[in-house]
């Protein structure tokens, strides 16, 4: 089974242009303001503090790579959704994210985050179409399974799925994770491997 073995920050850009000039393999991670995609990355790096938690949401402004087993880069990109930032900020997040998603040519993967705990949420839904418009290979990751009960979790997860299948003839394979528990992280680090390493 694959285990990160070392991941590091690399470096932060305000646009792609200004991205790793190399072209190491990319999976990045996204979603809602808030959903604890930082707690998920240091769960699945091991790295205590390596992507920075916050209580705030919009503490991701910038496009933030992870070096990881010199192999591949982790990119954790800026939330979507409520921020208590200007519009005009919040706008140039958006520009930023959409102009690193549909230009950077080894971007394999978008893993995007979705709050297990609530119902479907208009915004999350219309961020996965423009990404399933734009060709977008794409998984949903569910978080923040410790804190709802299983039938909750099987109910909204289902409704997720439903009302996606308004729009999408194939739904993204999804996964359930909990980064307080730790799960989800052998199936998301199989994953990775398939697609890192055996060019899946």
């Amino acid at each position: 089974m694959y285990q990160i073995k070392e991941a590091i920050f690399e470096k932060s850009a305000s646009n792609y242009l200004q991205c790793p000039k190399n072209e190491l393999p990319e999976i990045a991670f996204i979603g809602r303001s808030n959903v604890g995609k930082s707690s998920l990355i240091n769960m699945l790096t091991g790295v205590k503090n390596l992507a920075k938690t916050s209580q705030t949401p919009g503490k991701t402004q910038l496009i933030n790579h992870f070096l990881v087993d010199k192999k591949w880069y982790l990119v954790d990109l800026p939330g979507y959704g409520f921020a208590k930032v200007p519009l005009s900020e919040k706008g140039k997040w958006e520009k930023m994210t959409w102009d690193y998603l549909l230009n950077r040519p080894n971007l394999r993967y978008v893993f995007v985050l979705i709050d297990l705990r609530i119902p479907p949420q208009k915004i999350d839904l219309e961020f996965l179409y423009k990404l399933g418009e734009n060709g977008l290979p794409i998984k949903l990751i569910f978080t923040k399974a410790d804190k709802v009960k299983t039938m909750e979790a099987q109910k909204n997860t289902t409704a997720f799925r439903e009302a996606m299948a308004v729009d999408w003839k194939i739904i993204p394979e999804f996964f359930i994770t909990s980064a307080e528990r730790k799960n989800g992280k052998t199936e998301l680090l199989g994953l990775i491997e398939e697609i890192i390493f055996d060019n899946f």
